[in-house]
């Protein structure tokens, strides 16, 4: 069994990182909030998803991951067949 890397190590190796990956969200949240035009992106879903998922992020709770990733995935349907061959 592989021992666990310890948080400071993880904070130690990943904050710059992590630290520019924000910046970047935050400028790309600024550049929608300053966007120009007649089109409404306040109840556009992505941007729901999108906010929906800095709120996973923030939160204290495990499993960010993988609660991200079930945000962005579509549901499954069983059976689907996308060509129609049977």
């Amino acid at each position: 069994m592989t021992a666990g890397l310890s948080a400071a190590w993880a904070l130690d190796r990943h904050f710059l990182e992590v630290r520019g990956r924000i910046l970047e969200l935050a400028a790309i949240f600024d550049r929608l909030d300053r966007g120009q035009g007649e089109e409404r992106i306040e109840g556009d879903p992505r941007l729901i998803q999108l906010r929906e998922g800095v709120k996973i992020l923030l939160s204290p709770e495990g499993g960010r991951a993988e609660r991200i990733q079930m945000l962005f995935s579509d549901e499954y349907i069983p059976n689907w067949n996308p060509t129609g061959k049977k």
